[in-house]
């Protein structure tokens, strides 16, 4: 996967080479969060029936399955260093999943002295530059994603959020705790069903919002709809300004189908035939994220940019089982793990 990207940045950005094309590619990055490698069903066709993703395995159908490509570690930040980099993390010593208050230690991100992709297409080759969604490799100034190569901003900093706010309205919400009222353990469900706990994993859900907003640019913004439509909208907003004026590489990482999980009505209600309610949010999720990346294809179609536009699709990492119940079959282990591999689909 490395090769394949950075190959192209040599191709638009080296002049004396002799193969800059005349109008260089678009590029479109689209990595999922915690997405175990079975889950979809281009994949693993047996999972089709459990939750389909047509759009994201349409990537795969119209262009080449990378079924070797590995990403370089098994969680979030450090995978994330390493594919806007180009290089190993270990090489600059970004090894480790910074969380909570350790996302805002001053001197926690990817160093400013490695060059991002972003970096390169825009100052070597003149590409507008977007990243839409999570950052998670610095959330102090001197690692705001606009000081890394990026001309726009629209997500947050930190390894996670919540996709609505509380009280969550419109979704189903399940939320890892401690301990259950009435001090108990096991799952706890509201009388609307709409709030789940459950104690399977031996600690509570994360503060993911706290100091956490969702940023436009350099400024906090309110943001109301699910995360998963506000990336697409702003994905899409962003491939209509750019058009056929100027070549551009938008970055857009999706936070689903990462913690904390939280279902949609609509989607909640087209899953209604699966038993498990914590894996009927997962479906919702997974199939909330897929149409996304269908706005954003369908996007690419009507503007007539697919003929020059390169689309990747991957997950950061493998999925965690217990928290998600994500699948990762037929790899072996989960998020954590160095035994999971994930593939990259480029179109």
């Amino acid at each position: 996967m490395r090769l394949l990207i950075f190959s192209l940045v040599l191709l638009v950005a080296n002049d004396s080479s002799g193969l800059r094309a005349e109008v260089p590619p678009n590029v479109i990055f689209i990595v999922a969060d915690d997405l175990g490698y079975g889950e979809l069903s281009r994949h693993d066709p047996a999972s089709a029936s459990d939750v389909p993703t047509p759009h994201i395995d349409s990537i795969a159908e119209n262009g080449v399955r990378f079924t070797s490509g590995y990403v370089t570690a098994p969680y979030c930040a450090a995978s994330r260093a390493g594919l806007i980099t180009g290089r190993y993390q270990t090489r600059f010593g970004f090894e480790f999943n910074p969380i909570g208050a350790r996302n805002e230690d001053p001197g926690t991100g990817l160093p400013v002295d490695e060059r991002t992709l972003a970096d390169i297409l825009r100052d070597e080759a003149g590409y507008t530059t977007a990243l839409i969604g999570k950052w998670h490799l610095g959330g102090t100034a001197d690692f705001h994603p606009m000081r890394r190569g990026f001309d726009e901003f629209f997500g947050f900093l930190h390894e996670g959020h919540y996709f609505r706010p509380s009280p969550y309205p419109g979704m189903t919400t399940w939320q890892r705790r401690k301990t259950l009222p009435g001090s108990q353990s096991g799952r706890w469900t509201s009388e609307d069903g709409r709030l789940i706990f459950s104690t399977h994993m031996g600690h509570g859900e994360p503060d993911y919002d706290a100091d956490n907003p969702i940023y436009r640019n350099g400024q906090p913004v309110v943001e109301a709809e699910n995360l998963t439509d506000a990336f697409s909208r702003e994905a899409v907003e962003f491939i209509k300004r750019c058009g056929q004026e100027r070549p551009f590489f938008l970055h857009l990482a999706y936070n689903a189908v990462h913690s904390p999980m939280q279902g949609d009505d609509p989607y909640m209600e087209r899953f209604a035939h699966i038993e498990d309610i914590q894996r009927r949010i997962f479906a919702a999720m997974l199939s909330h994220l897929d149409d996304g990346v269908g706005r954003v294809l369908a996007t690419v179609a009507a503007e007539r940019l697919g003929e020059n536009t390169l689309i990747v699709f991957l997950s950061d990492n493998g999925g965690p089982t217990r928290e998600l119940t994500s699948r990762n079959t037929p790899l072996r282990g989960a998020k954590g793990s160095s035994t999971k591999a994930v593939s990259v689909c480029p179109s």
